[in-house]
């Protein structure tokens, strides 16, 4: 029988990914769907403390912050466009009216983000575009331009080199101080069309000849192919969102169950299951809350939790506790 689509075949990864790792998530928009779904599974992760990041250089730049010897922001590191107060190396969210209160936001993050990295051992990175805004005035690349007017920066695709460079840079002082480091490397797979069509693609094979420069290079690194699972495997529009820009949730969940294909023991994966039953159970939303029947369903629940509870005492359920109880 002919087969209708081409399908990327599993790829084993030299490492784990487990509940007693700790794990550190940087990048694109795809990263925090990624981290999202590690999130609800209660691995001990960090998704990007300086919001999303699209360009490599941002996010080494991110990684160099997080270092022992780095300083905090200070007030001169901040400007202010529309009302509020940014920084050129964060993602908008951190934005505020008040001066300070958009400084104090940004250290916290950094310094909970720092100690973090100081017992990380997994560190996934997903690099969105090789294209880059220069500050005119600085020549500094800017992680977000905040809607400030296109005549303050200068526009530029990062080469390969540079990427690589940047990239590898980072990672070896990380590895320096953390010895057990693995590394996931991707490419979102999220289009970046604003310059048009051609340009994200040859954007994208920028980042995907320097991530196999990068893994030939640090044998920590691991290439996970989130780009070619939707652009290859998937292969349709159908699998991506009404923006035709990002992947649809079905795309989405093929590309996390890869990425547990890859990583997770058969151990981890029967967690997830069964974690996954109860996180649905949580979502559930009864006709008829308090009906003996679907207090019997909470209580069943419970059960379950306490089970896992005992089995994995690392994991706290006490918001799924508290969901379920107040049905009892």
């Amino acid at each position: 029988m002919n087969q209708f689509r081409t399908i990327l075949p599993l790829q084993p990864a030299p490492f784990v990914i487990g509940h007693s790792d700790r794990l550190l998530l940087i990048g694109s928009c795809f990263t925090e769907n990624m981290g999202d779904r590690l999130a609800a599974g209660k691995f001990p992760v960090y998704v990007n403390p300086f919001g999303i990041v699209y360009n490599p250089v941002s996010i080494a730049r991110c990684l160099e912050r997080l270092l022992p010897d780095s300083q905090p922001f200070a007030a001169k590191d901040l400007f202010e466009n529309a009302g509020l107060w940014h920084s050129w190396e964060h993602h908008g969210h951190f934005s505020k009216p008040d001066k300070d209160a958009t400084l104090a936001g940004i250290n916290h993050s950094l310094n909970t983000a720092a100690q973090h990295l100081k017992k990380n051992n997994r560190l996934l990175l997903t690099l969105g575009t090789a294209e880059v805004f220069e500050h005119k005035n600085t020549g500094q690349v800017v992680a977000n331009n905040h809607k400030m007017p296109a005549a303050t920066f200068r526009q530029r695709r990062l080469s390969v080199a540079e990427v690589t460079d940047c990239i590898t840079s980072v990672l070896e002082k990380i590895k320096s101080q953390n010895p057990g480091l693995q590394v996931v490397l991707t490419v979102s797979p999220v289009r970046h069309i604003r310059n048009g069509m051609v340009e994200n693609q040859r954007s994208k094979a920028t980042l995907l000849l320097a991530c196999e420069q990068i893994c030939a290079a640090l044998p920590y690194t691991f290439y996970f192919p989130a780009y070619e699972l939707l652009l290859d495997d998937l292969r349709d529009y159908r699998f991506y969102a009404d923006d035709m820009l990002h992947p649809s949730p079905v795309a989405a969940d093929y590309i996390w169950q890869f990425f547990g294909d890859t990583f997770f023991s058969e151990g981890t994966r029967s967690l997830c299951a069964r974690m996954e039953k109860i996180a649905a159970a949580v979502r559930h939303r009864p006709f008829h809350p308090d009906t003996p029947e679907h207090r019997a369903f909470a209580r069943a629940q419970l059960t379950a939790i306490e089970q896992l509870s005992k089995e994995y005492s690392d994991l706290n359920f006490s918001t799924e506790v508290a969901h379920f109880q107040a049905f009892m």
